[in-house]
């Protein structure tokens, strides 16, 4: 599991390009890996391979913990929004050659692009697999970027969305939920055909929100916006492997994913972004407005979150899951819902300049924070 930070300044709360002294305080890492992303002002903790949701979180909380106390040596906060809340002056990028080139490509697109993401990678048998599950997992991830909304205040303003970043990334080529696929060749050629356009870098760049992982055998879901709490991260990551197991186990009685109107899921995606839990949703299967939390509801029958047994050395994460009080805390974190506010929003109210001082510092105290009601301790 991937999750991006932005590093702010203590003392103006604006973004500041930090990232190579907090990364050289950071040191190693008993399980996971920190490196810097495309702007000097973000920095980005991968967990390890992990098969226990108890191992994750213990990363996870370890990751954060330790950006965090790095960022406090140099002056700075360790952020977990999807955008930056305070204007600044357009961040320096970190050197790297593909970096550069990226630069070189998108200019004023990615100038002040400091959005940051939540990705989740599940281990798939093979490629031809993985583009099969990617098939299934498609109408379901406009509910899981409704579920993580964590960018309402962007650059010193109230957007009126739940994610901004969802927005900002619809800018890019290719972006939003992934094409059906018929097999892995066909998903190679769609990939190769957006290279041989120009409009990407390399084979290992896409913009869509699922997609095969260019350096892992996984299948890489990048719906979300970087959770202000572990909690909410914790329950993306067993989401998603439950989603997974789901559709491994259709695919296994002979069931292939959906065939899904491309507009209604782009519709479902725009909306899901605009309101989070807090208004309506587009059911992809009919092409309406329906209640978000009736997409949400929906995604836990489907993966059986309510109903699931325990299997006492079950094959599949979600059965583990079942026998612990980690799922219960998935269904807390649910319940109480992303909603499209920040920490702190509600309590603050309003976005003047000192309101979203106090929204940032809410942010800050989240990411390392104690875990929400009903959920299990880190």
């Amino acid at each position: 599991m991937e999750e991006e930070f932005l590093l702010v300044d203590a003392e103006s709360r604006a973004a500041v390009p930090l990232a190579r002294e907090v990364l050289a305080r950071v040191g190693g890492l008993p399980g996971g890996e920190v490196h810097g992303e495309l702007h000097a002002t973000q920095v980005e903790f991968a967990s390890g391979v992990c098969t226990r949701v108890d191992e994750l979180r213990e990363q996870l909380t370890g990751g954060r913990r330790r950006l965090a106390r790095a960022a406090r040596d140099v002056g700075a906060l360790l952020v977990p929004a999807g955008a930056p809340v305070l204007g600044g002056a357009p961040p320096p990028r970190l050197e790297d050659e593909r970096f550069g080139r990226i630069t070189e490509l998108y200019r004023g697109q990615v100038a002040d692009y400091q959005c940051c993401g939540c990705h989740v990678h599940v281990g798939v048998p093979d490629r031809e697999t993985a583009v099969a599950v990617l098939n299934h997992l498609r109408p379901w991830l406009p509910t899981l970027l409704a579920l993580s909304v964590n960018s309402p205040f962007a650059h010193g303003r109230d957007t009126g969305f739940g994610s901004w970043r969802m927005v900002e990334q619809s800018r890019f080529p290719g972006s939003g939920v992934p094409p059906r696929f018929a097999s892995a060749a066909a998903y190679d050629a769609a990939v190769d055909r957006l290279v041989a356009c120009g409009v990407v870098v390399d084979r290992g760049m896409s913009f869509w929100l699922a997609r095969l992982s260019p350096r892992y055998p996984t299948v890489e879901v990048r719906a979300a916006d970087t959770a202000a709490t572990v909690d909410r991260a914790v329950a993306q990551a067993v989401l998603t492997r439950a989603l997974v197991d789901r559709a491994l186990a259709d695919l296994a009685e002979g069931r292939e994913g959906p065939d899904l109107d491309d507009q209604v899921l782009a519709a479902a995606v725009w909306t899901a972004s605009r309101y989070g839990l807090d208004g309506p949703g587009v059911d992809p299967w009919r092409g309406v407005r329906v209640p978000a939390t009736d997409l949400v509801a929906a995604l836990a029958r489907h993966v059986g979150i309510t109903q699931v047994e325990a299997e006492d050395g079950g094959a599949r994460m979600q059965r583990r899951l079942a026998a612990g009080p980690e799922l219960s805390g998935v269904r807390g974190t649910m319940e109480a819902g992303a909603g499209g506010r920040a920490p702190g929003e509600a309590e603050v109210g309003g976005s003047g300049s000192e309101n979203l001082v106090a929204v940032v510092d809410a942010l800050a105290a989240a990411c390392i924070g104690e875990p929400e009601p009903g959920n299990p301790p880190s």
